[in-house]
């Protein structure tokens, strides 16, 4: 072959270069005669020839469909040129040969480097205010001494992972290597690094960041064959990635979110736009969990979308993804909803609800959280946001809060027209939304809903404290005399989940009551003491037992929620104010975008 030339001795002996040319000729006259011998046995009927598919433009587009009489003599003038040009290379002395070698390979490394200098960078735009990413010591020294062991925390679960898992999505901290789970597909995403790497930076942790930042530029690659979670990889990995990139201003987590969000946009390829759970991020193609409600899509996945999409606009200037979650917002707008309630089961297919099912905990939380962080996130510009949010809550309070014969108030779940009385760790997370959304509420009711976010907060306080460990189970009754209470033996365990500390947080910002801050360090002592193992950070799987077994998982989310949430517990308030950062569902900070005059691509003007 040509490329064997590259390396021959120089100078060479003439019969060196005459075997090389005899070589070179055998394999011309080899490759003539083999294409010679495919074309007399193609078939004549029509049926078997591709031109007849009606394809011919997809397929070769370069070639206008020849006709049966000139095809032969096509293939033969080809053929013929073909063999004048291999004489004419034959000819030519090694030295000749050598330089249009060395050209070709020039041409193809120009190549390359156009292939790898990646997409045309993104259009300029305004950076969002970003204020007190850093620092946030708080002045009392015994609060200073609970955040230093929050950092202590972060880092043991981080080198950990860095040590055993690295690459992987997640980590078994017992058996010391890489774990992953369905919503990441079959890939090595690396999970962890991109939910991690805002706490680092807020932390101050600098070389671990460092770390994981070059980690995302040499191996990050979405051109996987992978099935992935839309809302996961979304929360995860676009918030994560989106947030990182505010905080710190390095353009890599910018392109690589674009990168990703590219990826997921054909999971919106569906009859009514409401997008499939998951899409294959090499093929496009997307499909629905097989238990969820006769395939139907979940309304904690699509209806948690809008902050990042948003985002991604405003950074891209590309108008679809603004589009696609203002369609998903119209959509519901225009639907029926049993009692006011947004049934949790949507079919992408036909438009029509699924089994009717309500929670704010699993499968509908999120959902609500992002009606009102778009109304924060715009600065308080989309109102529409905000009536939605509100008019879905009042329906909530009507139908699913009610208080126990104890006098614990709890967020009960909605079934085909009964009232479970059950709520979920996740539902947690509500006492702290109620707070966050109390200034702006209707009729004067901000009292009301800091005060509803407070007895949520007790509630879930009282989960945590009714155990062994000192953390809450999974999901706990109030009937039958047991209030707070797990029952089944499959709601009881603890994965390191952040809604309670989450709801402590906002609390505490919200009043400055000092239980929240002394409950949290509660739970972290607990974590610390019945959830840490040499390997880093475990799940446990009865928390009304003295001696629980581990589930052997380090969740992503522990390290970007949970220990995010006490870090900002146990700091001053200028860290991360609210009023210039709005947190997704997994905790990572989006600033609020001050739009003033920029309009979002394909938005209409902001309406105050």
């Amino acid at each position: 072959t040509p490329v064997a030339l590259v390396n021959l001795p120089n100078p060479a002996p003439k019969a060196k270069s005459n075997s090389t040319k005899f070589i070179l000729l055998l394999i011309l006259s080899a490759f003539i005669t083999l294409c010679f011998g495919a074309f007399f046995f193609l078939p004549d009927n029509s049926k078997h020839k591709r031109f007849d598919l009606g394809l011919e433009d997809v397929l070769i587009p370069h070639i206008d469909s020849p006709k049966e009489g000139n095809l032969r003599d096509k293939i033969r003038a080809d053929h013929e040129r073909a063999l004048q040009e291999a004489k004419e290379k034959l000819r030519k002395s090694r030295e000749e040969l050598q330089a249009e070698i060395q050209t070709e390979k020039n041409k193809l490394m120009e190549d390359l480097k156009k292939k790898d200098a990646g997409p045309k960078p993104l259009p300029p735009v305004p950076m969002p205010r970003v204020v007190g990413v850093s620092d946030g010591e708080p002045p009392e020294p015994d609060v200073k001494e609970k955040r230093d062991k929050i950092r202590e925390m972060m880092k043991h679960a981080w080198d950990s992972y860095r040590q055993y898992g690295w690459g992987h999505n997640e980590l078994k901290p017992l058996a010391k290597k890489g774990h992953s789970t369905n919503i990441f597909g079959n890939s090595q995403l690396g999970a962890t690094i991109v939910d991690a790497l805002d706490t680092l930076y807020i932390m101050g942790l600098h070389e671990e960041f460092k770390d994981g930042q070059e980690w995302i530029e040499q191996n990050l690659d979405f051109g996987v064959n992978a099935e992935v979670s839309v809302f996961e990889v979304n929360i995860r990995f676009i918030g994560g990635l989106l947030a990182t990139y505010y905080l710190s201003g390095q353009e890599v987590f910018k392109m690589k979110a674009v990168q990703l969000a590219e990826k997921l946009l054909p999971a919106f390829n569906t009859p009514t736009g409401i997008p499939w759970a998951m899409v294959n991020l090499k093929s496009g193609v997307g499909r629905n969990w097989g238990w969820a409600s006769a395939g139907s899509s979940i309304l904690a996945e699509f209806g948690t979308l809008h902050m990042e999409f948003v985002h991604l606009t405003y950074l891209t200037g590309n108008p679809a993804y603004y589009q696609k979650v203002m369609h998903i917002r119209k959509l519901l707008a225009k639907m029926d909803r049993p009692n006011g309630l947004y049934p949790n089961y949507l079919n992408p297919r036909t438009g029509r609800w699924g089994q009717h099912h309500t929670s704010v905990g699993g499968l509908g939380d999120s959902f609500y959280e992002y009606l009102l962080k778009a109304w924060l996130m715009s600065d308080k510009t989309d109102t529409e946001a905000r009536k939605t949010y509100d008019d879905a809550i009042e329906a909530i309070e009507r139908h699913l809060i009610r208080k126990s014969n104890g006098g614990l108030t709890f967020i009960g779940e909605w079934k085909n027209g009964h009232l479970e009385r059950k709520m979920g760790h996740l539902a947690c997370f509500a006492g702290g939304m109620f707070a966050l959304g109390a200034d702006g509420s209707p009729d004067d009711k901000a009292g009301h809903y800091l005060q509803l976010g407070a007895e949520i907060a007790h509630t879930c306080h009282e989960s945590y404290d009714r155990t062994v460990l000192k953390l809450g189970p999974e999901a706990f009754k109030f009937d039958s005399g047991l209030e707070a209470v797990a029952v089944r033996q499959n709601e009881k365990y603890y994965i390191l989940r952040p809604e309670v500390i989450e709801t402590y947080w906002y609390m505490w910002r919200f009043t400055h009551d000092p239980k929240y801050r002394q409950w949290g360090w509660e739970a972290a002592q607990a974590i610390d003491k019945y959830c840490r193992v040499s390997g880093g950070f475990s799940g446990v799987k009865d928390v009304y037992s003295s001696n629980p077994t581990y589930d052997d998982v380090q969740q992503s989310f522990f390290l970007a929620e949970t220990l995010k949430y006490l870090y900002l517990l146990f700091s001053s308030d200028d860290l991360l104010p609210f009023e210039s950062w709005v947190f997704n569902t997994e905790a990572h900070p989006l600033p609020v975008l001050h739009l003033g005059n920029i309009t979002l691509p394909g938005s209409e003007p902001a309406q105050r």
